[in-house]
């Protein structure tokens, strides 16, 4: 597709500080003292080789875990629709699964961490343990950023959902997960991906896709406002804009309590779910994006649920178990 660029802008994990792959690592370290396999799964205009930094970190810091990088809808392939890279990626994920009999981790960037969801959503026999998901546009995307730029340089976030939310702005898979505030209605009716994983627009299949994916053990969500990309950055961590693009957070969020339906939400913290708590505040920066450190890191890990911010906040936690 061509753009308003010669090539697409980039979001190059090779470039993201230590910090982020001790993050990374202190959440596989806590997921499974054995190591499981861990995938990684790309996001838009990525490429496999664009994760062998990620992957030598994680073989260094836990030698002879077994990483695979999935070589699929690579660059230009990653505008392919999100169901079509679903099944896709589906495929080449499930005989591994199917070889690792204490489970796998997921770590899924970008796009990526929305393709993953469909696939735990859609694989009832899976097996993964832990799902990090790094910078994901998990309660879709509104923004006028490069990527839009580039892609639709005749569109405004704005106007974008003229496109996107046609049978012909459906086959591309930013157009998935476009998620614009001022149209709502247009959003639910017209997504045939993001609000159907949502089950914002009526699904037979919803209880069934729920249910696969709170077989996870741990969520992990990775986001902070240096982002750059996902807008508003707080979907990362399934918050987003109401009609006034004021960003409603995460435990506020319809969508939230729809899919942890069985989970309590606390101030950021699951207080009845997976039983896992531990609090690390890293007063450094994790940059994905750039090598410049900015602000310091929180990182929360209480009863199955990670967020992990750019900036402190103060969490309230009620009802920790062992």
């Amino acid at each position: 597709m061509k753009g308003g660029h010669s090539t697409p802008p980039t979001r190059s994990m090779s470039r993201g500080s230590g910090l982020l792959w001790g993050v990374i690592g202190v959440c596989l370290w806590a997921a499974a003292v054995g190591f499981k396999p861990v995938i990684i799964v790309h996001g838009l205009f990525d490429s496999s080789g664009d994760f062998l930094t990620l992957s030598r970190f994680i073989n260094e810091s836990h030698p002879g875990t077994n990483v695979s990088v999935i070589d699929l809808f690579d660059r230009s392939s990653s505008l392919q629709p999100m169901w079509k890279q679903v099944e896709g990626f589906k495929a080449a994920i499930y005989p591994i699964m199917q070889n690792a009999e204490d489970g796998v981790n997921f770590i899924c960037y970008s796009q990526g961490g929305l393709i993953c969801r469909g696939i735990l959503a859609t694989l009832p026999d899976h097996n993964v343990h832990t799902f990090i998901s790094l910078s994901s546009p998990q309660a879709g995307q509104y923004g006028d950023t490069d990527y839009l730029k580039y892609l639709f340089p005749q569109f405004m976030k704005s106007n974008l959902f003229h496109l996107c939310y046609t049978s012909v702005g459906q086959r591309i898979s930013i157009c998935n997960y476009w998620n614009d505030p001022h149209h709502r209605d247009m959003y639910v009716n017209s997504s045939d991906y993001l609000a159907l994983l949502n089950s914002e627009r009526e699904n037979p299949k919803s209880a069934e896709w729920k249910t696969n994916f709170l077989k996870i053990k741990k969520l992990v969500l990775v986001g902070g406002p240096d982002d750059g990309v996902i807008t508003p950055w707080q979907s990362s961590q399934f918050g987003f804009y109401d009609d006034n693009e004021t960003v409603v957070e995460i435990q506020h969020q319809e969508v939230s309590s729809i899919l942890f339906q069985n989970i309590c939400l606390k101030s950021f913290g699951l207080c009845c779910a997976f039983k896992l708590p531990f609090f690390l505040n890293l007063f450094k920066s994790v940059e994905i994006h750039t090598n410049t450190p900015r602000s310091p890191v929180v990182l929360v890990v209480t009863e199955g649920i990670t967020l992990i911010h750019s900036q402190p906040q103060t969490f309230g936690f009620k009802g920790l178990g062992n």
